[in-house]
């Protein structure tokens, strides 16, 4: 779960037919924390100046963001990162860079907010879906982030749900069907609707291999 100060980033996936590489991408929705902030680090004191700004910065930056002045929330953030250059600051950073459609900046400051703070399943999540909806699309990055995601947190519901969705639009509907499955155990209730398509799919494509195979027999 996000560190406090943090604006977390719930994704859900919808299908779309607009991408013809993944046929699904995430739909991020800003889930804000009112009235939370980042603690101070273990190193500095409250009566750091530079620790006091950067904090500043940082809660002003959300309650732009709270607002709907994403780029204000997003050059607050940039100030504070500036100053004291941490996880917290980082993702919030990512989060204004998603919502502008800059996915290169996106990436890089998750991505760094993860050098900082590797345990983050946020963060590792929210990557995953800027790979997926960056023009050239990553699907096997995406993969690869959501598969630390849900080791990191491997009771929650979304994203199992998102990697299944990654699994299935890369083919890979056994491991897929599995995700889902967990995804619906664990609350998401449209995972159902998914777990009969993917199951659909597996039963064709076993049928199809047993028509292929009796066709090189005859």
């Amino acid at each position: 779960m996000p560190c406090a100060g943090e604006l977390s980033l719930v994704s859900s996936w919808v299908y779309t037919t607009r991408r013809k590489v993944i046929p699904q991408i995430f739909q991020l929705i800003l889930n804000f924390v009112p009235g939370r902030a980042t603690s101070v680090t273990p190193h500095s004191t409250a009566s750091d100046p530079a620790e006091v700004e950067a904090l500043h910065c940082l809660e002003q930056g959300t309650a732009k963001l709270e607002e709907g002045d994403v780029q204000g929330a997003k050059l607050l953030y940039q100030r504070s990162a500036e100053i004291n250059r941490n996880a917290s600051s980082l993702f919030n950073l990512g989060v204004t860079h998603y919502h502008l459609k800059e996915y290169d900046e996106a990436i890089e400051a998750w991505k760094e907010s993860i050098t900082l703070q590797p345990s983050s399943a946020d963060a590792h999540t929210n990557l995953a879906s800027a790979y997926i909806i960056s023009p050239v699309s990553r699907p096997d990055l995406a993969l690869h982030h959501l598969q630390i995601a849900s080791s990191l947190s491997p009771e929650d519901p979304e994203i199992a749900f998102n990697l299944a969705a990654v699994l299935e639009a890369t083919g890979r509907l056994e491991d897929a069907l599995t995700q889902y499955q967990r995804s619906k155990e664990y609350g998401v209730e449209r995972a159902a609707v998914h777990i009969r398509n993917v199951s659909a799919k597996i039963l064709g494509q076993r049928l199809k291999a047993a028509e292929d195979a009796e066709k090189s027999e005859a």
